[in-house]
């Protein structure tokens, strides 16, 4: 190889592991300003293949170590990125790596599966490839020969570099403070100490969070819930339901209006309205997070403790319902495949997407419009004298709002088939993801469609109606939402004289949410205490003496 060829080679070499070091990971610094700080990770990644160039045996586990290193910090800042832009939060590759399946399966409904196959491929082929380029960009440093003396001076600024990043490293990670910032910056090194550090918490919090599952006041109490006297009491998530609604101008003005019309026709039902503020423990998506938060009364903030609790056998608010006496289901038509955990959520019965019956056109990842879930879902349900406590988790306003149905008279829903006009209309999701503002605008009327037909439902029902609690699972993306609020509102609907057993939560009249907030977890206590007429203060300090002995 002629001496320029090897010139351009090492240059193009060392320009590659600087674009890894510097690559983003997050939205907030993407742009030419990454660029601007040097990485002091180069110098010492150089200069080690130069030193270590001389013993080819050593030379070629560093390389293939490094090689290692260098394409696990570009998957992590990539899946930060993806990770920051969905949920608001970075990767932990013990809780998230469940994600991947989950986005590949949006990405597939959302541009069809032929286009989400080539997706995947190509992007496989690109890691491949990458990881193929770190490897041969390290070897041609090897491959560098220099005179002793100058092998010398690589030595000493081996040492002077590899000692200036890790005290940049040490003061970033708080290890060691020094009065003045090293200039420069090893990042890179501190991403992959911060990320082993928070999978080494991370293992220590699903630990501490199995033995809190376990410690259940309710585990062993009976005569529960009796204050409901087989009243029905139906759950329903709002998907992507948030503060958003009520703080942000592009929402606001639009779902406030939607909820201040149909309070009017809740009270001539003779329903009594109050609502307030949960703080969910999600934003942006995973909404089983949140179901779990609330029955289990447990934080269920990652998908570890949402797999720790389910392992826990702790009871969730409806194996306490289902054993005081209701029947429990779960009305998920966001469901088409197996969905095995339900089995220790305490449900009686799970009705899917399929066991709905719906005949018409899906609206892309949307399997029905959630008019026709509120019409149908009891159709469908299994004979049972009990009471019913159910779940239903609407997703009409769920990605990738397009296209949208409309409300139609509820006498005309059919098997579905009414709605198939509007499921083959509008921007693909594709065409309407180009454009930032047109999707706020369809998220804004997704959502509205889901208010509207919710509490359209909710007054139909007329006498002897169900305890109704209406909630959001989690608030949208933040580039959507405008915040990364945790708030979700939560409306009671339903008899006076059980709506007023709520009042010392402190919530407000109507469907506009106010006063105190509360966590999303405290809910299932807090329901069973205002339910239950027995002294459970009483029970919860028993258990509580009985643990500490």
């Amino acid at each position: 190889m002629h001496r320029m060829e090897k010139v351009i080679m090492l240059a193009l070499a060392a320009a590659l592991i600087f674009a890894v070091l510097v690559l983003p990971n997050h939205p907030a610094v993407t742009g030419w300003s990454a660029l601007n700080s040097f990485p002091l990770e180069l110098p010492v990644i150089l200069l080690l293949m130069i030193v270590a160039g001389r013993a080819w045996g050593v030379a070629s586990l560093l390389v293939f170590a490094l090689t290692c290193v260098l394409f696990v910090a570009t998957f992590l800042k990539l899946a930060d990125y993806a990770m920051f832009v969905a949920y608001g939060r970075n990767f932990n590759p013990i809780l998230d790596t469940v994600l991947i399946g989950s986005g590949i399966g949006l990405l597939r409904d959302s541009i069809g599966t032929p286009l989400a196959v080539l997706v995947v491929i190509v992007a496989f082929i690109v890691l491949v490839a990458l990881f193929w380029l770190l490897l041969k960009s390290l070897v041609v440093w090897t491959r560098l020969t220099i005179p002793p003396l100058a092998r010398i001076g690589a030595m000493i600024s081996l040492l002077v570099f590899g000692g200036w990043a890790v005290a940049d490293a040490g003061h970033d990670l708080k290890y060691k403070r020094f009065t003045i910032d090293p200039p420069g910056t090893a990042w890179t090194s501190r991403l992959i100490v911060e990320h082993g550090v928070e999978m080494r918490d991370t293992a220590v919090d699903l630990a501490e969070f199995s033995r809190a599952a376990r410690d259940d006041v309710y585990a062993d109490a009976t005569g529960l819930l009796d204050l409901l006297e087989d009243q029905d009491v139906i759950l329903i998530y709002v998907e992507s339901y948030g503060r958003a609604s009520f703080d942000n101008p592009l929402y606001a003005a639009t779902h406030t209006a939607t909820l201040e019309s149909k309070l009017g026709p809740l009270k001539d039902a003779g329903f009594a309205v109050q609502s307030g503020w949960l703080s969910s423990p999600i934003t942006g998506g995973q909404s089983w997070l949140a179901h779990g938060t609330l029955s289990s009364g447990l934080w269920t903030s990652n998908n570890g403790r949402y797999n720790a609790m389910l392992a826990s056998r702790r009871k969730s608010l409806f194996h306490i319902a289902q054993n005081n006496g209701f029947r429990t289901a779960a009305v998920m038509p966001g469901i088409k495949k197996a969905w095995p955990e339900s089995v220790a959520m305490g449900f009686d019965q799970v009705v899917p997407a399929a066991g709905l019956n719906y005949k018409g056109e899906p609206f892309h990842w949307v399997t029905m419009p959630d008019q026709f879930t509120l019409a149908k879902f009891t159709d469908v349900l299994d004979e049972d004298s009990r009471a019913d406590f159910i779940q239903i988790a609407l997703i009409s306003s769920h990605t990738p709002w397009t296209p949208l149905p409309d409300a139609i008279p509820w006498e005309a829903i059919g098997d579905g088939t009414a709605f198939n006009d509007m499921a083959g209309r509008g921007p693909t999701p594709r065409e309407l993801w180009k454009d930032h503002d047109n999707v706020r605008d369809a998220y804004r009327r997704a959502l509205d469609y889901s208010l509207q037909v919710t509490f359209e439902y909710i007054a139909k029902q007329g006498k002897n109606a169900p305890l109704f609690f209406i909630v959001g699972d989690h608030q949208a993306w933040e580039y959507i939402a405008g915040s990364d609020s945790h708030d979700v509102p939560m409306h009671v609907v339903g008899p006076p004289e059980l709506v007023a057993r709520l009042n010392d939560w402190g919530w407000q009249e109507g469907l506009i949410p106010g006063g105190a907030g509360r966590r999303m977890d405290t809910f299932r206590n807090d329901f069973i205490k205002a339910f239950t007429s027995s002294d459970t203060d009483a029970h919860t300090d028993a258990r509580k003496a009985e643990g500490n002995q």
